[in-house]
């Protein structure tokens, strides 16, 4: 029994809503549908998502909002025409959004309520065209298949016990489709994920029914071991452990939302990457352990980067010393609704790396300020404009001279490195640089590994 997710780019149009029907037409396995809203159909197209969040801002301003409705209604008019359904599910779908306009919502409702119509109305036309094409199909709801969230600051988070709730889907006949990103709080208030947020919906759904399967359908064939922008064909990846996705998605692989894969790691429910376009196409499979491959005495399975980042550098003589700084340290941070990606540290300094959009530059000033008068230390500076380059792969902290390659080839690439960094992972390395070095770094690290 699989869970299988389409993403935006896999529904664009009519001709995408085809290859996805004919894709769970060739599997009957493949029960339970979770779809996004339709992406772009080329690159200067709209993302049906984004138009949703600008007529809704537009209407919470009382803004000139109806360029906006025409444009969705008349996306989806023309899949629905172009797919022969029937004209009610165009009126369902406009019904929707005028019942959002009328009801009394606060605004952050209101945006919430909008952005999920892009997946609500996919779902709606998925499943009716898979009754079309001759297959016993349907629609749920999230609220209906048990997609029961808590609000969070980190982002709507499931109920516990939603998954027994979940796993009684297994009863239905046929093929559901349910839309992804969003779902309900117990007092019944819309709520959805963050961006990204449908392929956390799959994994959930997977976790839910215990898949043996998540497939994750996308518009690329596999997962590549560098940005394919950067570096001409890049080595495609075969298998990844849950961790290597992990560290690889955080550090600015665009394959998935970054915490999205969760709920299915935790109930160790493989995944597999496909190409709508090319279903054919092996993959990319992610585990939770894979098999050592030992005729490759490269561990590294790839190199991602990202840029936007700052650091925090404090300089204590006898800091090691001084019991509590590291918690004070943090407790700055902490007061001031700040969160870190790395702090390596040595015995009178430390180094505390910050995304751009987490320490803007009144916060900035203020930990600053609160770092000299509370910590009393020697040294505060900023060093702005960082990239984060992590290089990944399972047994990086048993193989010899992995940071020797690594500091060689960014060296040869003539690229500064500004922060280095190997906690107790296993798993990656993080090298610091200038954002303007990042292609020479990346090409010249997938050269060393890889060629």
């Amino acid at each position: 029994m699989k869970v299988a997710k389409f993403g935006g780019s896999s529904l664009a149009d009519a001709e995408q809503f085809r290859k996805v029907g004919n894709i769970i037409k060739d599997d009957p396995t493949r029960k339970f549908i979770v779809v996004s809203a339709p992406g772009k159909r080329h690159n200067q197209d709209f993302k049906i998502t984004d138009l949703l969040i600008d007529l809704a801002e537009a209407y919470v301003h009382n803004d000139k909002y109806r360029s906006y409705y025409i444009t969705i209604i008349d996306r989806f008019m023309k899949i629905i025409e172009e797919l022969d359904l029937a004209e009610s599910i165009i009126e369902d779908i406009d019904a929707n959004i005028q019942a959002v306009m009328e009801d009394d919502l606060s605004n952050e409702e209101v945006i919430n309520s909008f952005k999920s119509i892009g997946e609500d109305s996919s779902a709606k036309i998925l499943a009716a065209y898979l009754q079309r094409i001759g297959l016993s199909a349907s629609y749920i709801n999230p609220k209906d298949a048990g997609i029961i969230l808590r609000t969070d600051p980190q982002g709507a988070q499931l109920e516990q016990g939603c998954y027994e709730t979940i796993y009684t889907l297994r009863e239905h006949e046929g093929v559901l489709v349910i839309p992804g990103f969003f779902g309900y709080t117990k007092d019944g208030h819309l709520t959805t994920f963050s961006r990204g947020g449908s392929d956390i919906t799959g994994a959930i759904v997977a976790a839910g029914i215990k898949a043996d399967l998540y497939e994750n359908f996308t518009d690329v064939d596999s997962v590549f071991s560098v940005n394919p922008s950067i570096v001409e064909n890049p080595k495609k990846i075969k298998t990844l452990t849950y961790r290597e996705m992990r560290e690889l998605s955080y550090a600015g692989f665009s394959v998935f939302h970054d915490e999205a894969l969760i709920p299915a790691f935790k109930e160790k429910i493989p995944v597999c990457i496909k190409n709508t376009n090319n279903p054919s196409a092996e993959g990319t499979m992610i585990v939770s352990e894979k098999e050592t491959d030992t005729s490759n005495d490269n561990c590294v399975v790839g190199i991602a980067s990202d840029s936007g980042f700052k650091s925090i550098y404090v300089s204590k003589f006898l800091m090691n010393r001084e019991i509590g700084f590291g918690r004070k340290l943090f407790q700055i941070l902490e007061d001031e609704g700040v969160s870190f990606e790395h702090a390596p540290s040595g015995i009178d300094d430390m180094s505390i790396i910050i995304r751009n959009s987490e320490l803007t530059n009144e916060k900035e000033k203020l930990v600053i300020d609160r770092i000299h008068k509370e910590l009393n230390v020697d040294t505060v500076s900023v060093n702005r404009d960082l990239a984060l380059i992590m290089i990944v792969g399972e047994g990086m902290k048993e193989t010899t001279g992995m940071a020797q390659t690594a500091a060689t080839a960014l060296g040869e690439a003539k690229v500064n490195i500004e922060l280095i960094n190997q906690g107790s992972s296993e798993v990656s390395m993080m090298f610091g640089i200038k954002s303007n070095g990042i292609h020479r770094a990346i090409k010249s690290l997938y050269y060393a590994f890889f060629q």
